[in-house]
């Protein structure tokens, strides 16, 4: 087990160093993040908390941790609603929205999925709606499955079969989805990785290394 808060930058680090000491990975499931009913807050390091957690920690744990077979980052329905503006990604000249905060962020987990399906080869990225489920996030009320919820992310972490043996795609239970628009362009990609390295210091490399392991 690893342990680091997510809004932190600092800390971010501390948990890539920690998972980097424990050896190599087959995969990694980028599950955690933050929902839309708060207010705009900022992190200790000055970024949105939203943003901060939702986007900026995956992009840092990817570029640091060493490279896995797969990747997975969770995103969601509400992704088609994201604004792939990235002139205002901390919110200091719009007027704040909690729900428009949270669909740009799952928005940009998308497109971070496919900007690493592009820039490394070697590795399965792919992205996951996995439903509006019963979780302190979801609420009581929601009305999807939450053991569905679940297995897609696990399917392309650790299955065989072809259609999981994919990379640069989106699925809600097992199925490929289209996404937003934006999340195939190059240049959005380009510039939230830009955006990304800028705030954290971080680069990502440009290609990873093809690794054969047993499963």
């Amino acid at each position: 087990m690893v342990v680091g808060d997510l809004a932190s930058i600092t800390e971010t680090r501390g948990l890539a160093d920690q998972a980097n000491r424990l050896g190599s990975f087959d995969a990694i499931i980028h599950n955690a993040g933050v929902g839309d009913r708060e207010r705009r807050i900022e992190t200790v390091d000055g970024i949105e908390h939203i943003f901060a957690i939702n986007v900026l920690a995956p992009f840092l744990l990817t570029a640091l941790i060493e490279q896995p077979t797969r990747l997975v980052y969770l995103s969601s329905g509400m992704h088609r609603g994201g604004d792939p503006d990235l002139t205002d990604l901390q919110w200091k000249r719009r007027r704040w929205s909690g729900p428009q905060a949270y669909s740009d962020s799952k928005l940009f987990d998308v497109v971070l999925a496919f900007a690493l399906a592009r820039r490394w080869p070697a590795v399965r990225s792919n992205a996951v709606d996995p439903g509006w489920v019963a979780t302190k996030m979801g609420g009581r009320g929601a009305p999807d499955d939450l053991d569905l919820g679940s297995e897609t992310q696990v399917w392309l972490a650790v299955s065989q079969d072809p259609a999981a043996m994919v990379s640069g795609a989106y699925f809600f239970h097992k199925r490929r989805q289209d996404t937003h628009p934006a999340a195939h362009d190059v240049t959005i990609q380009d510039g939230l990785l830009a955006a990304c390295e800028a705030l954290t210091g971080t680069r990502v490399r440009t290609a990873a290394v093809a690794r054969d392991r047993p499963r």
